[in-house]
C-alpha cells in the first residue's frame, strides 16, 4: 500500500512551513505485533515532532517480508522516486533497522540508504540508540544491526523449519490438498477428532493439526484398484485414466484422468499412510531446489494406509524398472527424439509420452531435469514452459467454455455464445467472460494468478478459473461482477481476504444457479 499523506491547516501553515519536509517508510511482516505500522507511524511522529521534521509522505509496505526487495511495493517506489528526483522531502523516517529491511547480504542494505544519501536524503533510524549521522561509531552499529537483522531472519528460518520436521516426524500434515482418496481431518492438541476441512478451509486455534485421514469408500476403492491394474495387471498409467473416465469418475480437483494425474497417485508414499515432507525446498526467498531423498523428513505410518505397503512398494519398482533397464544413453536418446519432435521440452511432455520414462526417473538418474535438458542440447527458457503450458491452457479455455455452456443450457438458461470472441449471454440478461488464470510461482516460494480482464468486451460477470502449481487443473473459481471488480488488471494470491474471497466458489454451481430460469405457475 503507498499513501501520500498531507494535511496543512491555514492556522498553523506558517509554523509547518518552517519545518523539514520528510516521508515515512513502514512495514509490517507478520512477526509480532509490536511491528505494526501503526504503531511504527506513532513513535516515528513522536520522533519527528521533536527533530523537527514535518511528514508530507508515508510509504507503506504491510505483511511483506523484508529479506528482499522483490514484493516490497512501498520501498520500490520509494527509492524510485528518489532516483527520479520527484520526492518533495529530504528525510526519511524508519523505526529502526530492521524495518529498512532484513537483507542476507548487509551491503545490499546499505546501497539502497546510499542511493538515498546520493540524492541528499537522510535516512534516519527513529527507535535506535544512535543517530544516523554518518560518524564512525554510528557506521559500525549501523552494520551490526544490518548483519543481526539478517542473522535474526536465518536464526528464525532454522527454528521454523525444526519445528516443521519436527510436525512431520510427529504424523502431522503441513500443508497442501489431500489428493484422491484422501481428507484433511482437524484434531485437537488432545488427538481428538474435530472434523473434515473442505477445499479452501483451515485451522482456526493454533494448537490444532491436521492428519490425513480415508476419504469416501468409492475413492478409496478406486486407488486400490488403480494399483492392482497397474501391479497384477500390467496396465499403463494412460490405459489406467482412459478406464477411470470411461467409468465417468473424475480426479479429486473434478477433472478427468491423463497419465500424470494417474502417476502422481502411483508414486506418493501418502497413500502407504507415510508422511513426507521436504522433498522441495526454498529458505530466504532463494530458489526451489529439488532435495535428495536423504535431505527427505519422513514419518512411516503415520496414517491410515489405503493401499498395502508391499503392494505401494511393488508399484515403485515396476515405475524404476521402466528406467533401470534402460541405460543412460538410452534415456537421453529418447528424450532427445522427443525434442527433436517438439522442439522443447518439459516435465508436462515427458509424463504425457508413453515412450519416455517419467520426469521424476530423469530427475533421480541425473540429478535434475535440467541437467537431462543440458545433456540433450536443450537450454531451456522460461518461455518454452510457458509455450506447452499456454497449448494447454487453450485447450482448457474452450473444453470449459463448452462445459459451461452445455450446463447453463442444461439447467434451463437461455445461452448465446459469440463464435469470435467466446462472451457468452445468458437468458439475454448479463454477459460472462471466462478465462484461465495461470499459476505462477514467486521467488519466494509463494502462489500467485494473474487475472487480465476483457475491458474490450465489458462483460458482467468475469469468471476467473484459478489454475493449479502445474497449471494442469482448475483448483476453483472467482466470479468477479463488474460493478464491484473492474480493474484491466488482478493479482491474486492463495488468500485475498474477504474483499476478493468473498467471490471465491470450489465449482461453477453459482453460475448455473444464476442461469436458472424458474417456471411461473399459470393462475386460472
Amino acid at each position: 500500500m503507498l499513501t501520500g499523506t498531507v494535511d496543512v491547516g491555514s492556522d498553523n501553515r506558517g509554523t509547518l512551513a518552517a519545518l523539514t519536509r520528510a516521508a515515512q517508510y513502514v512495514r509490517m511482516s507478520t512477526e509480532h505485533q509490536k511491528y505494526s505500522t501503526q504503531n511504527q507511524s506513532e513513535i516515528i511522529q513522536k520522533y519527528a515532532d521533536s527533530k523537527g521534521y514535518r511528514i508530507v509522505r508515508t510509504y507503506a509496505d504491510e505483511g511483506k517480508s523484508g529479506l528482499s526487495l522483490d514484493g516490497r511495493g512501498a520501498l520500490q517506489k520509494l527509492i524510485s522516486d528518489v532516483q527520479n528526483h520527484v520526492a518533495d522531502f529530504s528525510a526519511i523516517l524508519v523505526y529502526d533497522v530492521s524495518r529498512w529491511g532484513r537483507f542476507q547480504d548487509a551491503d545490499e542494505s546499505a546501497y539502497y540508504e546510499y542511493i538515498c544519501r546520493r540524492a541528499g536524503i537522510r535516512v534516519l533510524y527513529c527507535a535506535e540508540q544512535f543517530e544516523n549521522d554518518g560518524s564512525p561509531v554510528s557506521t559500525i552499529v549501523k552494520g551490526v544491526k544490518r548483519a543481526m537483522a539478517g542473522e535474526y531472519s536465518r536464526e528464525l528460518s532454522v527454528k521454523v523449519f525444526t519445528g516443521q520436521c519436527h510436525l512431520i516426524e510427529l504424523g502431522y500434515r503441513q500443508g497442501g490438498p489431500p489428493g484422491y482418496g484422501l481428507r484433511r481431518m482437524l484434531i485437537d492438541q488432545g488427538g481428538e477428532q474435530k472434523g473434515v476441512l473442505t477445499r479452501g478451509e483451515h485451522k482456526s486455534i493454533q494448537t490444532d493439526r491436521v492428519i490425513l485421514v480415508p476419504g469416501p469408500d468409492e475413492e478409496v476403492e478406486t486407488v486400490r484398484w488403480m494399483y492392482h491394474a497397474f501391479v497384477e495387471d500390467g496396465r499403463s498409467e494412460r490405459d489406467i485414466a482412459a478406464a477411470l473416465n470411461l467409468r465417468g469418475l473424475r480426479t479429486d480437483l473434478d477433472r478427468p484422468w491423463n497419465r500424470g494425474t494417474v502417476h502422481q497417485v502411483l508414486i506418493n508414499e501418502k497413500y502407504a499412510g507415510n508422511n513426507v515432507w521436504n522433498r522441495v525446498s526454498c529458505k530466504l526467498k532463494g530458489r526451489r531446489i529439488q532435495n535428495a531423498p536423504d535431505m527427505w523428513v519422513r514419518a512411516d505410518g503415520a496414517f491410515e494406509p489405503l493401499v498395502d505397503p508391499e503392494l505401494f512398494a511393488a508399484a515403485q519398482e515396476r515405475i524404476d524398472r521402466r528406467s533401470d533397464r534402460l541405460s543412460d544413453d538410452e534415456m537421453l536418446n529418447l528424450l532427445r527424439a522427443a525434442f527433436d519432435d517438439r522442439g522443447y521440452l518439459s516435465g508436462l511432455i515427458i509424463d504425457e509420452s508413453d515412450r519416455l520414462p517419467s520426469s521424476s526417473a530423469y530427475r533421480t538418474r541425473f540429478g535434475s531435469l535440467l541437467r537431462a535438458y543440458h545433456l540433450v542440447g536443450f537450454r531451456p527458457d522460461r518461455d518454452y514452459e510457458y509455450v506447452e503450458i499456454n497449448r494447454v491452457l487453450r485447450q482448457l479455455h474452450r473444453q470449459v467454455v463448452d462445459d459451461t455452456s452445455r450446463e447453463i443450457a442444461r439447467v434451463g438458461g437461455e445461452i448465446h455464445r459469440d463464435p469470435e470472441t467466446d462472451l457468452l449471454s445468458v437468458n439475454r440478461e448479463f454477459t460472462a467472460s471466462i478465462v484461465i488464470s495461470r499459476c505462477r510461482e514467486t521467488w519466494g516460494g509463494s502462489l500467485r494468478w494473474h487475472i487480465r480482464f476483457d475491458t474490450g468486451l465489458s462483460p458482467d460477470i468475469t469468471v476467473a478459473v484459478r489454475m493449479d502449481e502445474l497449471n494442469r487443473q482448475p483448483i476453483d473459481y472467482y466470479l468477479l461482477p463488474r460493478i464491484d471488480v473492474s480493474p484491466p488488471r488482478l493479482r491474486l494470491a492463495q488468500d485475498n481476504g474477504l474483499s476478493f474471497d468473498a467471490y471465491r466458489f470450489d465449482t461453477l454451481d453459482h453460475l448455473y444457479v444464476m442461469a436458472m430460469r424458474s417456471q411461473l405457475m399459470e393462475i386460472a
